[in-house]
C-alpha cells in the first residue's frame, strides 16, 4: 500500500502495517514520541493496521490533536484510578478539553469527594501509569455491549449507547477499567509522566438541571515534569490577569442573579473602554465604506425559519415567545434582519458593495454550568457586518475584511493565529449546493495565499451556510479563542431571494461577506483585560490620570493642572485627600491608572509636575506643555512607545 505523509512525500508498505511501524520507520524518536495517527483524516491508534493507501499524519504531544489523545487517554487513566479507590463507581463522560480533561461520574452513595482527595487520586494514577497498561481496542455488537455495562450496573453508558444504535460500537481497555469509547488513545500509560487534579465541580447529567448531579473532576497531564512545572507557573500568572477578579478589583463589570446568570452588567469604567473600543472600530468602518444600522433585539420566528438558524441552532436558542398569533425569538445572529435591509428596495451593479455594520446585541442559550464571566454568556455584542457584492468584487473585499481584522489584533499586541474552516465532506449539516461550496473554499484559500496569511484548515469548522477564515488569539495561559472570523456565504441569497441588477440587465444573486473583527465585544474584552492584567494602555484607560499633591497647599495648582488637561480632553482625577504621598502612589498604582502626577513645592513653584508611568516609576520632571504634548502623541491607539 502507498503511504503519503503530510509533505506529499510517499512511501510503500506492507498491507496491514500499524501507524507505530510507520513511524519506527521514520525515525526511533518519532515512534519514541508517537500518541496517535491520522488516517485520511480519521484518527487511529498507534496498534491499529492500515488495509489501504492513504494520507496520513503522525501526532505527538507537539500538535494539538497530539494533546487530544493524551487528555483524553488520562480522563480514563483517572477513571481507573477512582474505581479502584471508590468501587462502585458509575462514569459518566470524560472528554479532552483545550487545556487538560475532566470525567463525570456518580460515586457511590456516602462518599463525597473533596479537593482534599485528589492528591490521592493523583497517586494512584502516576502509579497505574508506570504499570505500563496498553490501551487496548475491542469492537463489540451494540447488545454485547449493553449487555457488559448492565452487567457492570452503569445507567449512563446504557443510555449513551441507546443513541448509538446504527454506529459502529467499541470499547477501551487499560488494565482493569474498560470504557465505552471511540478513542483515539495513546499507546500505554507509561508516557504520562505528571498529573495534577485541578478541582472539583458538580455536573448534571448531560447539562439537564432535571437529571442526577454527578461529581466533575478536572485535571491535567504531561509527558515531561518540567510542562507540568511551567504549566503551574503559567496558571499562577493566569489566576493574577482573571478577568473575572479583575473586572471586579477595577469596577469594570457585574454579574448580578438578581438580572440573570450569564447577562454582564457594564459598570462606568468597563462601559467606557467598550465604548472607546466601539470607536476605534467605528472609525475604521467609516473609512472603508460602511454604514451603521440598528436591529431589534427580537424578530418573527419565520425569518429564523428562512435563515435556517431554527430549527438549526434550536438547542442554543431561547423559547420562542407568544405574541397574539404569532411567535418571536430573542435575536440569534443579526445577519437576517441586515438581509430584510438590502432586500428593501432593488439594488444596481452599480451600487454594490454595500456594506451593512451594526453593534448588535444576541441572544444565546449556554448552559448554567458552559457560563463563564465575560467569556461565556447568554447576552452578548457582535462587531457584525455583512456585505453585499457581486461575485467580482468578492476577492477584494474578503481580502479588505481580513486586512480590518489583521489591524485589530495587531493594535493589541494579540498573538493570533489563522484557521481556515472549512465543511466536513462527511457531514450532512451544511446548506447550500456543492458546487457553492467548492468555489467558495477556493476563494478562500486564494485570499489567503495572496496575502501570504499563515493559516491551517479546520475540516467540518465551517458555519452551516459557508466556509469561513477564523483568527484565534492566544491569550494568557495559552488557551484559544476564536474572536474574529470573515465568512463567504452564498447560502442566504439563495433562501431570502436578494437580488441585484447586473450590467446585462439580469438578475443575478450577490455574494454575503459576514464578518466580525472583535466577534463578541464581550469575549473580546474578557481577553483584552488579561492579556494586558489590567494595565490598559494610556488611550483605552478610563482613568489616564491621577493628579496628586502632597498636601493641601498645593491643591489649588493641582485643580488648575487637572483643569488644563482636561480641557485637552484627557480623563483626569485629583486626589486631595490628606493621606500621606506615598499611599496615594500606592493606591493609584492598585488601580493601574497609566499615569500619576506628584505636585510638591518644588512642582508648583516651577509650574511643573513629576511624572509616574505605572510600573516603571518616577521618570523625572515635565513642564505641564511637555505633559499635554507627550499624551497627545500616546492618545492614539496606534502610537507605539519606543
Amino acid at each position: 500500500m502507498i503511504i503519503t505523509f503530510p509533505d506529499g512525500n510517499k512511501r510503500e508498505y506492507s498491507e496491514g502495517n500499524t501507524g507505530l511501524e510507520i513511524a519506527q520507520s521514520l525515525s526511533q524518536k518519532l515512534a519514541k514520541e508517537a500518541l496517535g495517527i491520522f488516517v485520511d483524516g480519521v484518527q487511529y491508534d498507534l496498534s491499529r493496521p492500515i488495509k489501504q493507501d492513504a494520507n496520513v499524519k503522525i501526532v505527538t504531544f507537539d500538535n494539538d490533536e497530539g494533546k487530544e489523545i493524551f487528555w483524553h487517554s488520562s480522563a480514563h487513566l483517572m477513571a481507573e484510578a477512582v474505581e479502584m479507590l471508590y468501587p462502585g463507581t458509575k462514569f459518566g463522560v470524560g472528554p479532552a478539553l483545550e487545556n487538560g480533561f475532566y470525567y463525570d461520574m456518580d460515586l457511590p452513595e456516602g462518599v463525597k469527594l473533596t479537593n482534599e482527595h485528589l492528591p490521592k487520586i493523583e497517586a494512584k494514577m502516576l502509579e497505574l501509569a508506570q504499570s505500563n497498561q496498553l490501551f487496548e481496542r475491542v469492537e463489540i455488537d451494540w447488545q454485547d455491549a449493553v449487555n457488559y455495562f448492565k452487567e457492570d450496573g452503569d445507567p449512563y453508558k446504557i443510555e449513551l449507547l441507546e443513541g448509538l444504535k446504527d454506529q459502529e460500537i467499541t470499547l477501551y481497555k487499560q488494565g482493569t477499567f474498560t470504557d465505552l469509547c471511540r478513542g483515539t488513545h495513546i499507546p500505554n500509560t507509561n508516557v504520562i509522566k505528571a498529573v495534577k487534579l485541578l478541582n472539583i465541580a458538580g455536573a448534571y447529567w448531560k447539562g439537564d438541571s432535571e437529571r442526577n448531579m454527578l461529581t466533575r473532576i478536572y485535571g491535567i497531564t504531561f509527558p515531561k515534569k518540567q510542562m507540568l512545572d511551567d504549566y503551574l507557573v503559567m496558571k499562577e500568572e493566569a489566576e493574577k490577569r482573571d478577568h473575572r477578579k479583575l473586572g471586579k478589583e477595577l469596577d469594570l463589570f457585574m454579574i448580578s442573579p438578581n438580572v440573570g446568570a450569564g447577562l454582564p452588567i457594564w459598570l462606568p469604567k468597563g462601559a467606557f473602554i467598550r465604548r472607546k473600543l466601539e470607536t476605534f472600530i467605528k472609525e475604521e468602518l467609516i473609512r472603508r465604506g460602511y454604514e451603521e444600522v440598528i436591529t431589534p433585539h427580537i424578530g418573527n420566528l419565520n425569518l429564523y425559519r428562512t435563515s435556517g438558524h431554527y430549527p438549526y441552532y434550536a438547542d442554543s436558542q431561547f423559547a420562542p415567545i407568544k405574541v397574539e398569533d404569532e411567535e418571536y425569538l430573542l435575536k440569534p445572529m443579526n445577519c437576517p434582519h441586515h438581509h430584510q435591509i438590502y432586500a428593501l428596495k432593488p439594488h444596481s451593479y452599480r451600487e454594490l458593495p454595500i456594506r451593512l455594520a451594526e453593534f448588535g446585541t444576541v441572544y444565546r442559550y449556554e448552559q448554567s454550568g458552559e457560563l463563564n464571566g465575560l467569556t461565556r454568556v447568554r447576552g452578548f455584542t457582535q462587531d457584525d457586518a455583512h456585505i453585499y457584492c457581486t461575485h467580482e468584487q468578492l476577492k477584494s473585499e474578503i481580502y479588505n475584511a481580513i486586512e480590518l481584522t489583521q489591524l485589530v489584533f495587531k493594535t493589541f499586541g494579540m498573538p493570533v493565529s489563522t484557521r481556515l474552516s472549512f465543511r466536513d465532506e462527511n457531514s450532512s449539516k451544511y446548506a447550500g449546493d456543492l458546487e457553492m461550496w467548492e468555489n467558495a473554499e477556493r476563494e478562500l484559500t486564494e485570499v489567503a495565499d495572496e496575502m501570504g496569511l499563515d493559516y491551517f484548515i479546520g475540516k467540518g469548522e465551517a458555519s452551516f451556510y459557508g466556509p469561513k477564515i477564523d483568527f484565534i488569539v492566544k491569550d494568557a495561559i495559552g488557551r484559544k479563542w476564536q474572536l474574529g472570523t470573515v465568512q463567504v456565504d452564498y447560502v442566504m441569497p439563495e433562501r431570502f431571494g436578494l437580488e441585484y441588477t447586473g450590467a446585462d440587465n439580469q438578475k443575478h444573486r450577490p455574494v454575503i461577506i459576514h464578518r466580525a473583527p472583535f466577534g463578541s465585544m464581550e469575549r473580546f474584552m474578557s481577553i483584552l483585560i488579561e492579556h494586558y492584567a489590567g494595565n490598559f494602555p494610556f488611550w483605552l484607560a478610563p482613568t489616564q490620570v491621577k493628579i496628586l499633591p502632597i498636601s493641601d497647599k498645593q491643591f489649588e495648582y493641582a485643580n488648575k493642572v487637572s483643569d488644563i488637561l482636561k480641557q485637552a480632553g484627557f480623563r483626569v482625577e485629583v486626589d486631595l485627600r490628606s493621606e500621606k504621598i506615598g499611599r496615594k502612589i500606592a493606591e493609584s498604582e492598585q488601580a493601574k491608572i497609566p499615569i500619576s502626577l506628584i505636585i510638591g513645592q518644588k512642582e508648583m513653584d516651577a509650574e511643573s509636575v513629576s511624572l509616574r508611568i505605572h510600573g516603571k516609576g518616577d521618570t523625572g520632571s515635565k513642564t505641564i506643555t511637555e505633559i499635554v504634548e507627550m499624551f497627545k502623541q500616546w492618545d492614539d491607539p496606534y502610537f507605539k512607545a519606543e
